[in-house]
């Protein structure tokens, strides 16, 4: 998403270039690994293929030029190019075509392929459905299936027949291309096609010269079960680069710029460096700059994850996307574009997305052994027959038993039903699993790294004490400080506010509020002079802190929590501690982490009094305190480099380049859509035990679909010597199938029974799917 030039970024020496392609045909992992593999063997090409996001970063130095590598890719039987710039938020984005989307295309591939299967399995296992001349109907229904349904997997097996590799494409096309041409043969030329033909169910083991025999259902059943699979892995594919997408769209679209000693409004983009432009309390600011005038509190939380507004006045530098909350701004322009803080995080999420492992489906792994391996002995078979003298026919059913009897029909159901139901339960208790690319990471995290503001705290400014001076009544301090308090704007005034209303009700009018630029604010309410702020301000009127009040400042602040002073009629009557509360749950969150094996690590951008404050009440030993976005990332690759496997749990979008960088990235779906969309995995609820009960689910999952691999694999491998033998007549072989794929998926089912932490919580926590509705509308989107 970089606008920088390919010169430029990701440099590994000062005559390393680097440069990203984007990837097209790639159908499985071990596609990419084809590429990966053939760019490394370039002279001083480092490559490395993203299958997730289609895209590859290679660095590479010498003569080789973008042209070369775009070449080799295209030699391998893939597509590449360099991806075009974005001339503005609205611009090229706006001209894809909604025919390209591959998800959309599948999903309509996958529906009428299902439609038009049905029937078929239905006739030729249920033998009451076996009308006169049934086998002719399922034919109809089956061809299409298996030639226009199928073609995604007979195209990607004819590219990768010549270049002299095969995948599981190759044996699904090869087992449905097969299974169609034999049963033709036994409708047309063999006794299939007579009226009256009838599958009957038998349970026994005989050979057959197989002219009776179609396989059309086991075509249609196999093309159908993949395609829901690849479906499934599309949509989860198609969400990789929406955190990119929701991080330029935090910026302002319109800005309010002066020239010519006039106002005027004009989208950001047009936003020159050196133009003035105001910012009202309540609006974005629209690019980094420098304040020229006036003075406010700017939340930086959306950004840099400090719960406190940052107080700023003429001469303080401001970054774009975050938001004034206090008065009106005149701001000098000093970065735009590409060179905002905004657009460099942009770059950090994408660095970190594309440079994460892929890990590659166990299926997908285990075929570049098993696929060869079944061709091979298919082919064994047949020659094994004719030279035995067994026949044409009997030999070539054999060899097609073989593959048939191959075909993956549990392998497909395999990944997509555990994840189907995994997930489904997950969205019920409020955990959103993105695919199944992020389970294998959840069995080997060790540490998980969590952010402080939005994820162990509320993020929220929240009254949490009122200290009162001698003789001092707390509820009058309270009533006075809110009351006037409640007329400012500033986000520390509106909790102690709230925190008054909550308190002691109602709060009285004020007169005469004015604010005190940088000091706190004055009024008169109850007939009272009030001052609220800091003990410089009460100061200034001769209101002297007593030692109990000045020991409560100094501890509050020890702690990197805010203070404010109260008083009134020339005395200082009261302190109001300020500060980002810890949610109530985080506490025992941590240890259900803990019992997980996992060692917690508080990270944030906070200063370390605050961070030290909160780990001790929540029980992390580990803090690191006071970093940037950037370093964020650069602690989770320390920690990587240490040889431990990252969690990282945040809601910032300071945090979405560390949570893609992690081996396991836990969004909190009460936090921005930035972070969601870089995480692996999303707690819709703003509770913290939700990441233990994601993890424990997640492994859940990935338990299941091994052992739905295991046991698909094992029946081929059982199945495969008793049709090389020609001992598998239609209904044996059919039979067999469905019972993998009934197996797979009632043992997929079995997760419908996942029972979460929190799923007894005190407050009556969503445990369906109904009171969470509204989160997961906003967590997908």
């Amino acid at each position: 998403m970089s606008s920088a030039p390919p010169d430029t970024a990701g440099k590994a020496t000062a005559g390393d270039n680097s440069i990203e392609l984007a990837i097209g045909g790639m159908t499985c992992a071990s596609c990419a690994a084809r590429i990966e593999k053939k760019l490394n063997k370039l002279d001083g090409v480092t490559a490395t293929v993203n299958y997730s996001t289609e895209k590859a970063k290679v660095i590479f130095s010498g003569d080789v030029t973008a042209e070369d590598l775009i070449s080799t890719v295209e030699s391998t039987g893939y597509t590449a190019a360099l991806p075009r710039p974005k001339a503005s938020a609205d611009g090229d984005q706006a001209t894809t075509p909604a025919a390209e989307d591959p998800v959309s295309s599948l999903r309509q591939r996958t529906l009428i392929s299902a439609v038009l299967t049905v029937p078929v399995i239905a006739m030729a296992m249920i033998p009451a459905l076996q009308f006169d001349y049934w086998q002719w109907l399922s034919l109809t229904l089956a061809a299409p299936v298996v030639v226009w349904g199928a073609w995604p997997f007979h195209k990607a097996a004819w590219t990768n027949l010549r270049h002299g590799a095969s995948t599981m494409d190759t044996l699904v096309s090869m087992g449905t291309i097969a299974a169609l041409a034999w049963s033709l043969y036994a409708l047309f030329l063999g006794t299939a096609g007579m009226p009256g033909m009838t599958h009957p169910f038998e349970l026994t083991i005989a050979r057959s010269d197989g002219s009776g025999n179609i396989y059309l259902e086991a075509a249609a059943g196999v093309t159908t079960f993949i395609l829901a699979g690849r479906y499934f892995e599309a949509r989860s594919k198609r969400r990789a680069g929406a955190a990119l997408r929701a991080l330029l769209e935090l910026g302002a679209k319109e800005v309010s710029v002066l020239r010519a000693g006039t106002e005027q409004r004009i989208p950001t983009d047009q936003l020159a460096a050196g133009d003035l432009f105001i910012v009202r309390p309540g609006e974005k600011i629209a690019t980094d700059g420098v304040i020229t005038e006036g003075s406010s509190a700017v939340d930086t939380s959306m950004l840099t994850g400090e719960s406190v507004p940052v107080e700023v006045g003429p001469g303080d530098t401001v970054v774009g996307a975050t938001v004034n909350a206090g008065g009106r701004l005149v701001i000098r322009a000093t970065r735009i574009g590409a060179d905002t803080q905004l657009a460099q995080m942009a770059r950090l999420v994408e660095d970190a997305q594309n440079g994460k492992a892929e890990v590659q489906r166990l299926a997908d792994r285990v075929s570049g052994i098993f696929v060869p391996v079944v061709i091979a002995l298919a082919v064994g078979t047949l020659g094994f027959w004719l030279g035995t003298g067994g026949g044409l026919a009997a030999a070539f059913t054999a060899a097609v038993a073989v593959l048939i009897i191959a075909c993956p029909c549990a392998l497909g159901l395999a990944t997509p039903t555990a994840l189907m139901v995994g997930t489904g339960r997950g969205a019920q208790l409020g955990i959103l699993i993105k695919g199944p690319e992020v389970l294998e990471n959840t069995r080997k995290v060790d540490t998980v790294v969590l952010d402080k503001t939005g994820t162990v705290t509320t993020g929220r400014m929240t009254l949490i004490d009122v200290v009162v001076a001698p003789g001092e009544d707390r509820e009058q301090v309270l009533r006075l400080a809110g009351a006037l308090e409640d007329a400012s704007e500033h986000p520390i005034a509106q909790a102690i506010a709230k925190g008054a209303t909550e308190q002691v009700g109602d709060l009285p009018p004020v007169e005469g509020f004015a604010n005190i630029q940088g000091l706190g604010v004055q009024g008169v309410v109850d007939g009272h002079a009030v001052l609220v702020g800091r003990a410089r301000l009460l100061a200034d009127w001769s209101m002297h802190l007593g030692i109990d009040l000045e020991r409560a400042m100094a501890a509050a602040e020890t702690e990197g929590k805010t203070a404010v002073a109260v008083g009134w009629d020339g005395a200082a009557r009261g302190v109001l501690v300020v500060a980002d509360a810890i949610k109530e749950t985080s506490a025992e969150a941590i240890r259900q982490l803990r019992g997980l094996g996992l060692t917690p690590v508080l990270l944030t951008g906070d200063n370390a009094a605050v961070a030290r404050s909160v780990a001790g009440q929540v029980g992390i030993d580990e803090v690191i305190a006071e970093v940037l976005p950037a370093d964020k990332v650069d602690v989770v690759k320390r920690l990587q480099g240490e040889g431990k496997v990252v969690a990282m749990v945040g809601d910032g979008v300071n945090d979405a380049a560390a949570l893609a960088q992690a081996d396991l990235g836990l969004a909190m779906g009460t936090g921005t859509d930035v972070a969601i969309e870089a995480s692996d995995l999303t707690l819709v609820r703003g509770d913290l035990r939700a990441a233990a009960d994601a993890i424990r689910l997640s492994r859940r999952t990935l338990g299941t679909i091994k052992g739905n691999l295991f046991w698909a694999f094992g029946y081929n491998v059982a199945a495969l010597p008793l049709a090389a033998a020609g001992l598998l007549n239609p209904m044996i072989a059919g039979a067999a199938m469905a019972f993998s794929s009934v197996f797979v998926v009632a043992n997929s089912l079995r997760l419908r029974r996942f029972t979460a932490f929190t799923a007894d919580r005190a407050d009556g926590g969503p445990t369906s799917a109904e009171p969470v509705t509204g989160a997961l509308t906003r967590a997908t989107r």
